[in-house]
C-alpha cells in the first residue's frame, strides 16, 4: 500500500514537472516570436537548451503560429471532455425541450446540441420519452373541418343503423373498378432472399408498370356477387357503368334471392358513380345507396381488403392478354373463402368506430 502511494506521488511529480517544462518552453517560443524568429530557428534553440525534453516540432510550429496570430495565453484551452452519458431527469427535460422545437433532428444532432452522449440521447428518447422516429403518412387529402364533420356524421349514422339492425351489412353489396397491370413489379419485401453475409446482393433489372386492364368487382359478406372486365379500348363512363349495374341487379336476383328485393349498394364517390344518370337509375330500380365519405379509401372494403389481396399475388408476373389476366384473377378469387369476406366486413365496422374515435380524421391502424 505504501509502495503504491509512493509511486502515485512520483508519477504526479513527473507529470507536474513535464507540464511546467512545456509552459516554460511556450514562454520561450512567445518571446522568440516577438523577436521575429522563424519556427525552425526557435525549434533549434529549444533543442539545444532542453535536449530530449524539447517540445515536438509539430507543437513548436503550432504555438509559433498561434503567438504570431496574436495569442497571449500560454495555457491549454479548456476541453469540453467526454459527452455526458447520464440519463437523469434534468437531461431528459433538456432533450424534451429540444424535441419540442424540431422533431426531425437526428440522434447525432440532438447529442451535439445538448452535449449529451448519443447513446444517452437514444435511451432518453426511447425509454424515458417513449418516442420513435416515423415517416409521414401519405393520405389522399388534407381534410377540411367540414369534410371531417361529414366523415363523422356518416360513420355515426352507420353505427347507429347497426345498433337497430345488427344484420344490416348482410344486405350490403360493395364494388369498385381496380386497375390490373399486365406487369407490376414486386415490392422490395417480396424480393427478399436468404443469403450469407459474404454473398453479394441479388440483382434485378428495374421495370415499370406496363399497360393496364380495367375490371369490376362486386361482393358482399358471403363472397363475390358479380365481376366482369372492361373490353379493350373502353373506359368506365356513366353509360357503361349503368349497364354494369343492370347486370349486377340481375345477378343479385339469381345468386342472392334472399336479399334480391332489399339489397343496398355501396360504391365510392368517383364521378362515374355519382352522376345524375346513375342516381336516377338506382332510384328507379329502388336500389338504395350506402353513403361513403369523400377521400376515404380506408373505409372502402375494396380498397383496404379485396384489391390488396389480389394485387399482392399478381406482382412480378407478365400476363400479356386479357384472357390470362381474367384467369389468374378468377383463380385468386376462388382461393378466398366466405370467412375472408366476413372478416373484411368486420373490419369495415371497426373502421367506422375508428373514424368516430378520431373525430373524422384519418386514423392509425388502417391495415388492421
Amino acid at each position: 500500500m505504501r509502495y503504491s502511494c509512493l509511486c502515485m506521488v512520483v508519477f504526479y511529480n513527473l507529470v507536474t514537472f513535464a507540464m511546467q517544462e512545456n509552459i516554460e518552453q511556450r514562454y520561450a517560443i512567445k518571446f522568440c516570436v516577438k523577436l521575429n524568429k522563424s519556427a525552425t530557428e526557435i525549434f533549434a534553440s529549444l533543442t539545444e537548451a532542453y535536449g530530449d525534453a524539447t517540445l515536438s516540432r509539430t507543437m513548436d510550429f503550432k504555438w509559433h503560429k498561434a503567438f504570431k496570430e496574436g495569442r497571449e495565453n500560454v495555457e491549454d484551452d479548456p476541453r469540453s471532455g467526454r459527452p455526458i452519458s447520464s440519463t437523469n431527469d434534468q437531461n431528459v427535460e433538456v432533450v424534451r425541450a429540444v424535441m419540442a422545437k424540431d422533431r426531425r433532428l437526428s440522434v447525432r444532432m440532438i447529442a451535439e446540441e445538448t452535449g449529451l452522449d448519443k447513446n444517452a440521447v437514444h435511451r432518453i428518447l426511447t425509454d424515458h420519452l417513449h418516442m420513435r422516429k416515423i415517416c409521414a403518412k401519405l393520405v389522399p387529402k388534407n381534410l377540411s373541418v367540414e369534410q371531417k364533420a361529414n366523415w363523422l356524421v356518416i360513420c355515426q349514422d352507420l353505427l347507429g343503423r347497426l345498433e337497430t339492425e345488427p344484420n344490416f351489412l348482410d344486405k350490403v353489396i360493395t364494388g369498385d373498378e381496380p386497375w390490373v397491370f399486365d406487369y407490376n413489379s414486386e415490392t422490395k419485401r417480396q424480393n427478399e432472399e436468404w443469403h450469407t453475409k459474404s454473398s453479394p446482393r441479388p440483382k434485378k433489372a428495374r421495370m415499370s408498370r406496363s399497360r393496364v386492364k380495367n375490371m369490376t368487382f362486386f361482393f358482399d359478406s358471403r363472397g363475390i356477387v358479380h365481376k366482369e372486365s372492361v373490353p379493350p379500348g373502353l373506359t368506365v363512363n356513366h353509360a357503361f357503368y349503368k349497364d354494369i349495374l343492370e347486370r349486377l341487379r340481375k345477378r343479385v336476383q339469381r345468386v342472392r334471392k334472399d336479399i334480391a328485393g332489399d339489397w343496398v349498394l355501396h360504391h365510392d364517390n368517383a364521378p362515374v358513380h355519382t352522376v345524375l344518370s346513375i342516381r336516377e337509375f338506382l332510384a328507379k330500380k329502388n336500389i338504395p345507396i350506402l353513403p361513403h365519405p369523400p377521400y376515404s379509401p380506408y373505409l372502402a372494403p375494396c380498397d383496404f381488403c379485396l384489391f390488396p389481396k389480389l394485387k399482392s399475388k399478381l406482382k412480378g408476373h407478365h400476363f400479356g392478354t386479357m384472357e390470362n389476366i381474367q384467369k389468374i384473377v378468377t383463380d385468386e378469387l376462388h382461393t378466398l373463402t366466405e370467412n375472408d369476406f366476413r372478416y373484411c366486413y368486420d373490419q369495415w365496422k371497426k373502421r367506422w368506430n375508428h373514424c368516430v374515435t378520431s373525430q373524422g380524421s384519418y386514423f392509425e391502424g388502417d391495415n388492421l
